[in-house]
C-alpha cells in the first residue's frame, strides 16, 4: 500500500507543478500581449513514464501501467514561417512602393502645375507678352524681357527643386546603408542574436524571447531591401538582403557593406532606381533641359538680330538681351512687328507640347506609384492579420486558459489534501510503526 500512495502525492504534485508552469505561460503572454514583435506561447503538457506493474492479476497474468502524472515538455511560441516570409516579400515590395511615392510626390510638387507661377502660366505670359509687343512695337519690350526672365527664373527653380531631391535621395540611401547605418546595426543585432540561441540551443532551451526580438528585426530589415532566410540546424539564419552578391548574415559573421542594385528591391532599391541615370527623377531633369532648350532655340530662330536666350537646359537658361535689344521686325522699319507676331505664334508649340507631356509623365508616374502603394498595403495588412490569428496574443482565449489551468490546478490541490488525509488516517489507525 505505501508504495502507490505515496506515488500518488507524486502524481497530484505533478498536477500542482505543470498547471502552475502552464498558468505562468498564460500570464505572460497575457503580460505581452501589446509588446511589439512578441509570440504567444504554449506549454505542451506530456504525459510522464508509467510504472510497470508485472502480473498484478493472479487470474489472468497480466500486469499494468500505473500513470505517475503530467510534466511540461517544452514551452513553444506559435510562429508561422510561411506567413513571415510573405510578409517579408510583401512589406519590402510596400516600402519600395511608398518611397516611390514620397519621392515622386516632392517631384509633382516642385512643378506645382496647375499654377499661377508655374512654369505653363509663365510660358503663357511670355507669349502674352510678345503678341503685346506685336501689337504696340515701341513700348512693350522692357515686358518681353521681364516675362523672359520670370520665366528662365521658373525654370531654374524646379531645375534646383529636382536636383535637390535627387541629391537627398542620394543621401538617404547613404545614411541607411553606410557603415553605421541601420542596415549594419540590424544586422549586427541579427548576428549577435544568432550566437546567444545557438549558445541556448546547444543548452537544451527553448530561447522564444530572442527568436522574438531577431524576427522584429527581420521583419523591419525586410522594409529596406527583398530579404531571403534560411534557418541553419544549429538555430542561426542565413540572411540573404537585395541582390548583394554574399548573404548579410550568416551565423555571427556580417557582410556588409556590400553592393546593391536597382533590383534589391524596398526602400533602398527604390532610391537607387529613383536616382540611376535612367531613373524617373533624372528623366524628370532631361525632359526639362530639352523643354527649355526648345524653348530657347524656336525663339531664338526668330529672333535673329542676337539671340534672345542664352543657356541650352533649365538650369543655364537666361535672357540675353536688353529691352533695347528686343527685336520685332525682320526689316527694322518703324512699326513693324513680323517678328514679335511670329513669336507671339510659338504659343501651343513644341516647347508647350513637350512640357505639357512632361507633366503628365510626372503625373502618372506619381499615380502609378500611389495605385501600388495602396494595392500592397492591403496585401500587407491582411497577411499581417493572418500572423497575429496565429502568433499575437488573444486576451479571450488566454482568459479561457488561465480558468482552465486554474481548474487544474485546484483539482490536483483537492487530490493531494485527498492522499494527505489518507496517510494522516493510516498513521493514527495503524502507528508510525506500522509503516
Amino acid at each position: 500500500m505505501s508504495v502507490p500512495t505515496l506515488q500518488g502525492l507524486q502524481t497530484a504534485l505533478s498536477g500542482l507543478l505543470a498547471e502552475q508552469q502552464a498558468l505562468d505561460v498564460t500570464g505572460n503572454n497575457i503580460a505581452n500581449s501589446a509588446t511589439e514583435g512578441y509570440s504567444r506561447e504554449t506549454a505542451v503538457l506530456e504525459t510522464k513514464q508509467p510504472i510497470v506493474i508485472p502480473a498484478i492479476s493472479p487470474l489472468t497474468g497480466k500486469g499494468a501501467q500505473l500513470g505517475t502524472g503530467v510534466s511540461v515538455e517544452t514551452i513553444t511560441r506559435v510562429r508561422n514561417a510561411y506567413l513571415d516570409a510573405q510578409y517579408r516579400t510583401q512589406n519590402s515590395a510596400l516600402s519600395g512602393a511608398s518611397t516611390q511615392s514620397e519621392e515622386l510626390t516632392q517631384a509633382q510638387a516642385a512643378f506645382n502645375e496647375p499654377s499661377s507661377s508655374a512654369i505653363a502660366s509663365q510660358m503663357s505670359a511670355f507669349w502674352s507678352a510678345w503678341s503685346n509687343l506685336a501689337n504696340d512695337p515701341e513700348i512693350a519690350k522692357q515686358g518681353v524681357v521681364a516675362a523672359g526672365q520670370q520665366l528662365a527664373n521658373m525654370f531654374h527653380e524646379v531645375s534646383a527643386q529636382l536636383s535637390t531631391i535627387s541629391t537627398q535621395a542620394g543621401e538617404q540611401y547613404k545614411a541607411l546603408a553606410g557603415p553605421s547605418g541601420e542596415v549594419q546595426d540590424d544586422a549586427n543585432q541579427i548576428a549577435q542574436l544568432n550566437g546567444q540561441i545557438k549558445l541556448a540551443e546547444e543548452a537544451g532551451q527553448q530561447p522564444g524571447a530572442m527568436f522574438d526580438r531577431r524576427d522584429l528585426l527581420l521583419d523591419k530589415l525586410s522594409s529596406l531591401a527583398q530579404l531571403s532566410v534560411s534557418q541553419q540546424p544549429d538555430g542561426t539564419d542565413t540572411v540573404s538582403f537585395g541582390d548583394a552578391a554574399k548573404p548579410l548574415v550568416e551565423g555571427t559573421t556580417v557582410n556588409w557593406p556590400q553592393t546593391l542594385g536597382e533590383g534589391a528591391g524596398g526602400r533602398l532599391g527604390a532610391l537607387l532606381a529613383l536616382t540611376s541615370p535612367g531613373g524617373a527623377l533624372a528623366t524628370y531633369q532631361t525632359e526639362l533641359d530639352n523643354v527649355a532648350g526648345t524653348l530657347a532655340a524656336s525663339v531664338n530662330a526668330l529672333h535673329t538680330s542676337t539671340p534672345f536666350f542664352s543657356g541650352t537646359t533649365a538650369a543655364t537658361l537666361a535672357v540675353a538681351v536688353t529691352p533695347a535689344q528686343v527685336q520685332t521686325s525682320s526689316t527694322g522699319a518703324a512699326g513693324g512687328n513680323d517678328v514679335a507676331q511670329a513669336i507671339a505664334a510659338l504659343r501651343g508649340g513644341a516647347a508647350e507640347q513637350s512640357y505639357a507631356a512632361l507633366v503628365e509623365q510626372v503625373g502618372s508616374g506619381l499615380r502609378a506609384a500611389q495605385d501600388d502603394q495602396s494595392n500592397l498595403q492591403t496585401t500587407v495588412t491582411a497577411i499581417d492579420n493572418q500572423r497575429q490569428s496565429v502568433s499575437g496574443v488573444s486576451l479571450d482565449e488566454e482568459m479561457t486558459n488561465l480558468i482552465t489551468f486554474q481548474r487544474g490546478y485546484q483539482a490536483s490541490a483537492r487530490t493531494l489534501t485527498a492522499m494527505d488525509s489518507m496517510l494522516e488516517t493510516l498513521i493514527e489507525h495503524t502507528g508510525v510503526a506500522g509503516l
